[in-house]
């Protein structure tokens, strides 16, 4: 009887409190995904003042960078040149880069349902070394000769790589451990053709072959931020708008099918794209590794397992890292500098690590 009074007004009530529940964790979100956005800005801007070269505060820096757009009285030749010409692109495609790792990987993991997927350990960053080494020690490219031999090249070999990976598992019905490991063997392939032409090359060509396989943003140029920045912006966007499927997609296959959605195709769509993404900045700076791996875990532990906020929360958070690894390398031995890709992956490593051996349960029920 008491059920029947009053049942309308508890299944009101609880629906209230639900909607009150999820209102409240979206704002938490979004102002989590706020914070990580600040916190690149105000990491970029005290990045500008730090340096060798530092004979100059944040507000000097941040009026030369007006006085490109706003009236106001130019600073030194000098501080121009270091700001703009040398520290402001190099911050700027940090930054492009941490986000395109970081969506690619949150993309990635959420695709094949794997917290242990990355850009770097399904073998992308490997094809791109591979033909990067072509270009540099045989001076042979898939487009012929020009100076964006190597970045071609890169380019071109990481698709390849993507493709390769997911045409083998095609043979095995597309599953997703059969993709993985197709991944690891074409790292070991690409990896035995690297040394074997670091082993015929010449002096000055090897030198240059170990320089790209440690990753760096020092030859950054303005050509390559403009070039990248509405590539990785479309790319991204392209991507966040799979979110829901991707949400149905955690949740099983069956589960996603029974919603309506073509598992196949969402699969392929995004995983074309994300690779598309990461080869874009692989073959400009080189291998930067697990920056795709431990974003999207950090913004897991904090935001969940929805792509509608882990998506964007990654890209952010890959940018953080990187741009803070970026500038603690050229500033821990200057006037010399460490190649980012090898303090990404003394960060990388452990926590790839710690996730493979002490992971008590599953980001995936």
């Amino acid at each position: 009887m008491i059920d029947e009074i009053f049942g309308d007004e508890i299944e009101d009530d609880s629906v209230i409190e639900l909607e009150e529940s999820y209102t409240k964790s979206s704002w938490k979100k979004t102002l989590i995904v706020a914070a990580l956005f600040a916190a690149v800005v105000v990491l970029a801007i005290a990045a500008i003042t730090m340096g060798a070269a530092s004979s100059f505060g944040t507000m000097e820096a941040l009026d030369t960078i007006l006085s490109k757009f706003l009236p106001v009285e130019e600073p030194s030749s000098f501080v121009q040149l270091i700001v703009l010409q040398l520290r402001l692109p190099r911050i700027l495609m940090a930054i492009i880069t941490g986000i395109s790792l970081g969506v690619a990987g949150a993309v990635m993991q959420g695709v094949l349902r794997n917290p242990l997927v990355s850009p770097y350990t399904l073998g992308l960053s490997s094809g791109a070394a591979c033909g990067a080494a072509i270009a540099i020690v045989l001076g042979v490219g898939v487009f012929g000769q020009g100076r964006y031999l190597i970045i071609v090249n890169a380019f071109f070999f990481s698709l390849l790589t993507m493709a390769l990976v997911y045409g083998i598992s095609r043979m095995r019905g597309t599953s997703v451990e059969t993709l993985i490991l197709a991944g690891v063997a074409m790292s070991y392939l690409f990896s035995a053709v690297i040394s074997s032409l670091k082993y015929f090359s010449d002096n000055e060509a090897l030198r240059e072959v170990v320089f790209w396989l440690m990753g760096g943003l020092y030859a950054t140029k303005w050509e390559n931020v403009i070039f990248l920045a509405p590539i990785v912006l479309i790319l991204t966007l392209l991507l966040i708008r799979y979110s829901w499927d991707l949400n149905a997609m955690s949740a099983g296959e069956e589960v996603a099918s029974s919603l309506g959605i073509n598992i196949k195709r969402v699969r392929i769509v995004c995983l074309i794209l994300a690779s598309v993404l990461t080869a874009s900045v692989i073959a400009f700076t080189g291998i930067i590794g697990f920056i795709g791996l431990v974003s999207p875990h950090i913004c897991r532990l904090l935001l969940g397992s929805d792509h509608r906020y882990l998506i964007p929360a990654s890209g952010l958070a890959g940018a953080l890292v990187l741009l803070l690894s970026d500038t603690a390398c050229r500033t821990m031995v200057q006037p010399t500098e460490i190649p980012v890709g090898i303090l990404t992956s003394f960060i990388g490593v452990p926590f790839f690590l710690y996730l493979l051996v002490k992971r008590k349960r599953r980001w995936w029920q």
